[in-house]
Formats: structure tokens, C-alpha cells, sequence
């Protein structure tokens, strides 16, 4: 049986298969995998809150200053997709709601097809709850499938994975990531935190006591953070949005936006990838 990643685009330029032959027993076959693959992906856009009064001009110079961002991160994905040639980036980090838009924006604006590696790993199993039932049961077999979730997306070309934890916790699924770019999205762990409490499918992760209190999630985060910090740091580039809203001059991490954050991975992108052209 042959299970096919399908992208919602027409006409795509390639048709990816993943073999459920090499997938842990314990996982339920057959299955076919979805995947939210779009070149369009529905982010929201800058606004003011509905009970904030601004008046016309400060609207006005923000909506021009929003446009010319559009047009300056087409510009430089343009640029930087003659140096890419089609090479992969993985996205690594704490899985949170910034990486998430910045893998569908950082797709679109390259017409690369976006992957969320945990998210293919929780089908293939039957489910979220299926996957973190396995993990808590067979933590090996878990760590198995998502190696092989990793291995075949590696072997493909033009796509923007936000990898799960995974792909940072043993030498081979870090080798893997060596097939494209790796860029650590380095998040304030407060931020994720919140992020975890306020959406459960943030992590698949059974460290995390999702229904505890905040202060509670962040001091598990913390610990499993400590566990992978050092896999993280391999990735090529380090984008941290506690430097982007430095650099911008904001006070508050939050007003730092998915397109602020996506012209700084481009500018990494773009020096990163160097080294795959010349080999």
C-alpha cells in the first residue's frame, strides 16, 4: 500500500510518498495522510484591537507601512529561492503558534509545500490521541516512526518542515536535518507556555501536563528546554524573536509580527544556503 502526501495546490510539481511498511506495527494502517499544504495560507492581518480609536493617518501609515513589507519579503524570497534551488528548510524549537505561521508564510512566499512532521506522525498513528497514547506505551516505536517521518521528507526537495522535538533528540534524525537548512526558532518559553495552555495540539509531547497551571507548564517546559537545548543549537541559523523586537525597537515581544520575524529567517537563508551551491 502506498500512502501519498497530498497538497491542496493544482498541479503540483511533484506527488511525495510515505511508506506505512516502515512504520512501527503498533501504528494503524491503512492511512493516508492530509496535509494542510497551501500557497495562500490564511494568516491574519495586522489590526488594531476593535476597542482601540487611532485616527485616520496612524491608520493610513500603517497600512502602507504593512504593504511595504509585503513587498519587500516578496522581493527577498525572490532573491534568495535562485540560491535555495529548491533546498528544504527545517524549522526547529519549541513547537508554538510563531513557528507554525512562519513555516505556511515562509512556503508560500517560496511555493515550497509546508510539513508539520508532528502532525504527519499523529496521523499515521490514528490520531493526537492515539500518538501520545503510543508515546507513553512505546516510546521506542514513537521515536521509530518519527525518524522515518523525517528520513522521507528529507529525501524530498522544496518544503518547509516545522520539525517536532524529535528530530533533535538522537544523532540520526540530526543528520537527517543536514539534508536541507535548519534554523532554530528560538521562542521565549513564557510565550509558548501560553501558547500550550491556550491550544493543547501545540505539543505532543507527555512531559507536558497540558491541564496544569501556567506556572506548572512553564517549569516542565523548562526542563524539557534544558533537554533540548544542545540539539536545537546544531541547527545552520538561530532566529530569536526576543533579538528581532530588539532590533525593531519593541518593548513587547507580542508586537513583533509572523512577517518580521520571516524577513530575518529569509536573511539567514539566503548565507546559509551558500555552502549547499558551491558542494
Amino acid at each position: 500500500m502506498t500512502t501519498i502526501l497530498r497538497s491542496s495546490l493544482t498541479n503540483p510539481p511533484f506527488t511525495a510518498h510515505l511508506s506505512p511498511s516502515k512504520f512501527p506495527r503498533s501504528f494503524s494502517t491503512p492511512f493516508r495522510l492530509r496535509t494542510s499544504l497551501s500557497f495562500s495560507p490564511s494568516l491574519p492581518p495586522k489590526s488594531f484591537p476593535t476597542n482601540c480609536s487611532v485616527s485616520d493617518d496612524t491608520t493610513s501609515s500603517t497600512n502602507v507601512a504593512s504593504v511595504d513589507l509585503s513587498i519587500a519579503l516578496k522581493k527577498k524570497a525572490t532573491d534568495v529561492s535562485a540560491d535555495l534551488r529548491g533546498t528544504s528548510i527545517f524549522l526547529v524549537g519549541m513547537n508554538n503558534s510563531v513557528k507554525s505561521s512562519l513555516g505556511m508564510l515562509l512556503a508560500d512566499l517560496f511555493r515550497y509545500y509546508y510539513f508539520d512532521s508532528d502532525a504527519l506522525v499523529s496521523e499515521a498513528a490514528g490520531g493526537e490521541s492515539a500518538a501520545i497514547s503510543l508515546k507513553e506505551s512505546d516510546e521506542k516505536g514513537f521515536r521509530e516512526s518519527e525518524t522515518e517521518v523525517l528520513k522521507q521528507l528529507s529525501s524530498m526537495g522544496r518544503l518547509v518542515v516545522c520539525a517536532g522535538d524529535g528530530a533533535v533528540q538522537n544523532s540520526t534524525n540530526l543528520a537527517l536535518l543536514r539534508h536541507g537548512i535548519s534554523i532554530w526558532i528560538d521562542v521565549p518559553l513564557e510565550m509558548v507556555a501560553k501558547g500550550i495552555i491556550g491550544n493543547k495540539s501545540l505539543l505532543l509531547s507527555s512531559e507536558i501536563t497540558i491541564s496544569g497551571s501556567y506556572s506548572e507548564v512553564l517549569s516542565q517546559l523548562m526542563a524539557l528546554y534544558e533537554d533540548m537545548r544542545r540539539g536545537y543549537a546544531t541547527a545552520d541559523a538561530t532566529v530569536s524573536l526576543q533579538k528581532v523586537a530588539y532590533q525593531l525597537g519593541y518593548e513587547d515581544m507580542d508586537a513583533v509580527t509572523t512577517e518580521d520575524i520571516t524577513m530575518e529567517v529569509e536573511k539567514h537563508s539566503s548565507k546559509t544556503c551558500l555552502p549547499f551551491i558551491w558542494n
